[in-house]
């Protein structure tokens, strides 16, 4: 079933509708993010299948960015709990991607250019009051930021993920694109690097600390490590469903499909590191994708346990209502 996402002008001309890459549904309000902006955006619910009365709030003005405030954050991943909204970057270094007419000069060129890209390393908790983001609420809870080491200092030398903390994105380098969060537990979904074909989930436990979040100790480590049998694919999204994390699975590298949506039963329990067979995941899903269009980018459940997805370079049907995109509706098994 297809849900309409109306945006004011801004976010159009910002092109943010059609690069929607992490949503959070709470009641009757939609948190969504685009991934080349430093916003993030909250609709709310105008009629059975739509939504609209668009606000943008600029990260910048709640937290401390690693970058520049209108830097590109490349928010990934959105998970609101106990009256925060977590939002993660994708930490992902870019190459530089060879456009239409250019020389073969040029896109050699191009294609061996990389930058690091350190507003990317975000990780934070915005604290919501009335239905927006506060520095401050008025029962003491703080809008903060992950200080030093963030996520990307910490697995910079492990064995499994540090190689590929400098490799883009695109790659199979590292690629945060989701999160979830139980009680104290932070997930952060990896679209790469999948590794001889198994995906990884880092699971954290970070605590306030003055005037910033720390990582806290997982059995003498700031993280442990979830090794999922995905059939090849990296983690694109994660939904908590109970004590269950939903993960929408896709392609590592620049393709358009396949792209799926697992169970991973007991997740948000676990406490030590995991590795998880094919046979203990439940394939629930599997989504539409198009042509170079299509991609599936965030999931989130709705009150009536119905899963909402939402797209990056949406297909032209998505968009036939000027400043509106179409987002898809499936029943969850």
């Amino acid at each position: 079933m297809p849900v309409s996402l109306r945006f004011h002008d801004e976010a159009v001309a910002a092109q943010t509708h059609v690069n929607l890459s992490a949503v959070h549904a709470f009641a009757d309000t939609l948190w969504i993010a685009g991934d080349e902006t430093a916003t993030i955006e909250r609709l709310r619910r105008t009629g059975k299948t739509e939504y609209g009365e668009h606000t943008s709030f600029g990260l910048a003005d709640f937290v401390r960015l690693p970058g520049d405030p209108d830097e590109e954050v490349d928010i990934e991943g959105m998970a609101l709990v106990d009256g925060y909204l977590w939002v993660v970057g994708s930490h992902s270094a870019k190459r530089k991607k060879p456009k239409e007419g250019h020389s073969d000069d040029k896109i050699a060129k191009r294609l061996g250019t990389v930058s690091a890209e350190p507003a990317r390393r975000l990780l934070a908790r915005l604290a919501i009051e009335q239905d927006r983001p506060v520095r401050r609420a008025a029962d003491g809870r703080c809008s903060l930021a992950l200080g030093k080491p963030t996520v990307f200092d910490a697995i910079a030398e492990d064995p499994h993920l540090g190689p590929f903390v400098t490799i883009p994105s695109k790659d199979n380098g590292l690629d945060i694109e989701g999160i979830a969060v139980h009680g104290q537990r932070v997930f952060l979904g990896l679209r790469g690097p999948v590794l001889r074909g198994w995906a990884c989930v880092l699971q954290l436990e970070p605590r306030a600390e003055q005037d910033r979040l720390k990582l806290g100790k997982l059995d003498g480590s700031r993280y442990a490590k979830h090794f999922l049998d995905l059939d090849g694919l990296g983690v694109r999204d994660l939904c908590e469903d109970g004590e269950d994390l939903l993960v929408l699975a896709g392609p590592t590298m620049d393709l358009d499909g396949p792209v799926r949506v697992y169970r991973w039963r007991g997740a948000a329990r676990l406490e030590a590191a995991d590795v998880v067979p094919a046979e203990e995941l439940e394939r629930v899903l599997d989504l539409p994708y198009g042509e170079g269009t299509d991609h599936a980018e965030g999931i989130t459940l709705l009150a009536d346990r119905e899963l909402l997805v939402v797209y990056d370079s949406p297909d032209r049907e998505r968009l036939r209502i000027p400043g509106t995109v179409l987002a898809d509706v499936f029943a969850v098994p």
